[in-house]
This record gives structure tokens, C-alpha cells and sequence, in this order.
């Protein structure tokens, strides 16, 4: 390690030697860091009017973060979110230094001291099962790329897998043969096994039969045989939930992405009465928590536990506290 400027080499032995190695991080991972270094890098570089190749260490302050993180939220426009992923990364190096150069131990204090900024939680936007229904039907099937796009819709709203999961699946992960079945890798290599309804088995044999594909080979591909991307798919559902709202007026104040059919799954599955422990293993939550936010989300579900409560009976009776006007008075004041 140079002692004149550690960084370079600190830098390299956090990706190959502590995430890669020691780790052994998913290809996603080291991805998502790697891109916040090159933002965070840049940004810096920027600010101290000098090439990225000579920033050292040093020049990685803790007010630097912070000036980065709010460049992220604000002038980027990034979410909540996005600005705590780029924190991560960014705490994750300076908590492998600390370890590597103990010189700089106060510096790493400082930005590890950093919180996670608290992001408020909405509800999910899911689709109610006509509007899935009017989605699906848009795909031209009478071509390759219609039955591409029908088959991925319907496979995401039967497994209520993550786009990426899709995306990543081979023929080799799937159980054609009764009870079917899909394997799925998950978040933090996780792998689940997810049923499969007979009407999706169907449509992914004929789109094999008409594109065939070896058994360790993306499933999903574009007209080249490359793998689809997610953006890809975004930009394809965008039309046909576009389409599908000429006569589905709902989908238009509604933001449809691949997670929705996602959404979707999982509270259709709580309105059906499934226990949420298994929608969990289904959608592969890591904690329940995140599994109970789509138990409040249906307004079905909702309305039909309202009417299994009496609505109050009034009395005609003033309660006592409003016989007090000076009570009144002064609360008026307040």
C-alpha cells in the first residue's frame, strides 16, 4: 500500500478482496456500489477542482458524504431510498478501512456516524384483478414478441417474482410436469420455490416450443436472443397499460411497473384468506413486517371487515362535557 496515497489500493482490495472474496457478493451488489464510487468520485473531483485519479483519502470527508448524499436526493432527484443504498456503500468502505488503516479510524468514525434517513412509507400500488386482467389481454400473442410479453406478465402475477428474478430464470428452474413449480433466486441468494398455475405452465412450453432455448439459458430474450433488460420491460408494459386503459379507466391514475403485478400477487393472496407466513415464503420476505403491509393494503378486504362492525347508535343525547360552554370557550381559544 503506498503511503503516500492508500486510497487507490484500498479501493481495489474493498472490491476484489473484501466483497468479491470475503463476501462473496452477488454480481447486483458489487454493481451498485461500484456505481455509487463512480457518482460519489466524480462529485467529489468536482468540488475540489481536480482529477478523479488524484483524490486521496483524505479529501473523503465526512462533509463530503453528506454534500453527496443531499446532491443524490435533491439536484439527481433520487428517492429516500436511493439515497440510503449510496450511504451503504459508502459505509461499507470507510468500515472495511478501519480495519485496513487504522490511522484513519476517526475519519471512518465520522462518516459511519451518518444516519439512514427515515423515508415515509405508503401504501402500495397493486391492481385489482380486472385491471391485471385487461393488462394481459393487450399482447398480440399471434407473434413471437406478443407471446414473449404475455408469458412474462403472467408468470410475474403467478409467482409475484421480482422483474430480475424473472428475468434471470432458465427453462432448467422450472417443473413442467405436475405440481409445477419455479426456483427462484432471491435478494441475498435466497432461493424459494414458487407454484405455478397450469394456464402459466402452457403458455411458457409454447414459447419454448416456438423459441427454444438450452436448459441454463434466459428464458426471457429480445428479438436477438439477447436477455431482456428490466427497463425493456418497463417501456413494453407502459404501452400496454396505456392501451388496457382505454377501457380500464382505473389504470390511468395509477403508476404500473413490474413490481405492481408483484403488489398485485400479494394481496390478491391475502384477500383469498392465504396465511401470511405463507405469502411470506411466496414472495421471499425476509421479514414479516414487510409481508403485513400488504394485509392492509386492499380496500376489499377493509370494506368487508367494516361490515362486520355495528355502526354506533346515537342517543339524541348531548354528552355531558358539551353541556359545558366555558369548557367549549376555551378550547376554542386553543
Amino acid at each position: 500500500m503506498s503511503k503516500a496515497n492508500p486510497f487507490p489500493e484500498l479501493m481495489r482490495a474493498f472490491f476484489y478482496e473484501w466483497l468479491v472474496e470475503q463476501r462473496n457478493a452477488s454480481v447486483n451488489t458489487v454493481r451498485s456500489y461500484r456505481d455509487t464510487w463512480r457518482l460519489f468520485l466524480r462529485f467529489v473531483a468536482d468540488r475540489a477542482k481536480k482529477k478523479v485519479a488524484i483524490i486521496s483519502l483524505t479529501d473523503l470527508t465526512a462533509a463530503q458524504v453528506a454534500a453527496f448524499l443531499r446532491h443524490a436526493e435533491h439536484d439527481r432527484g433520487g428517492t429516500i431510498g436511493t439515497r440510503n443504498c449510496r450511504l451503504a456503500a459508502i459505509r461499507s468502505f470507510f468500515n472495511f478501512v478501519a480495519t485496513k488503516d487504522p490511522a484513519s479510524i476517526a475519519q471512518c468514525v465520522e462518516i459511519l456516524n451518518i444516519p439512514i434517513k427515515r423515508a415515509p412509507i405508503s401504501e402500495p400500488c397493486y391492481l385489482d384483478p380486472p385491471e391485471v386482467a385487461a393488462i394481459l389481454a393487450q399482447p398480440d400473442q399471434s407473434t413471437l414478441e406478443g407471446m414473449r410479453d404475455h408469458a412474462l406478465l403472467s408468470f410475474l402475477y403467478n409467482s409475484g417474482a421480482r422483474i430480475q428474478e424473472a428475468l434471470d430464470m432458465c427453462p432448467e428452474a422450472i417443473r413442467f410436469d405436475s405440481p409445477s413449480c419455479v426456483r427462484l433466486m432471491g435478494k441475498g441468494r435466497k432461493e424459494r420455490i414458487c407454484p405455478l398455475w397450469p394456464e402459466t405452465v402452457i403458455l411458457l412450453k409454447k414459447l419454448l416450443e416456438r423459441q427454444p432455448r438450452a436448459p441454463d439459458q434466459r428464458l426471457f430474450v429480445n428479438r436477438y436472443g439477447e436477455p431482456l433488460s428490466a427497463s425493456g420491460v418497463r417501456f413494453k408494459l407502459a404501452a400496454y397499460v396505456k392501451a388496457a386503459a382505454e377501457t380500464m379507466p382505473s389504470l390511468q391514475t395509477k403508476h404500473v411497473t413490474p413490481h405492481s403485478l408483484r403488489h398485485a400477487t400479494a394481496v390478491h393472496l391475502v384477500s383469498a384468506g392465504v396465511d401470511i407466513t405463507v405469502i411470506r415464503s411466496w414472495l421471499g420476505h425476509v421479514s414479516l413486517d414487510t409481508t403485513n403491509h400488504y394485509a392492509k393494503a386492499n380496500l376489499e378486504t377493509k370494506r368487508k371487515a367494516l361490515e362486520q362492525v355495528p355502526a354506533p347508535v346515537t342517543t339524541g343525547h348531548l354528552s355531558s362535557w358539551k353541556h359545558d360552554t366555558s369548557l367549549l370557550a376555551w378550547l376554542d381559544t386553543l
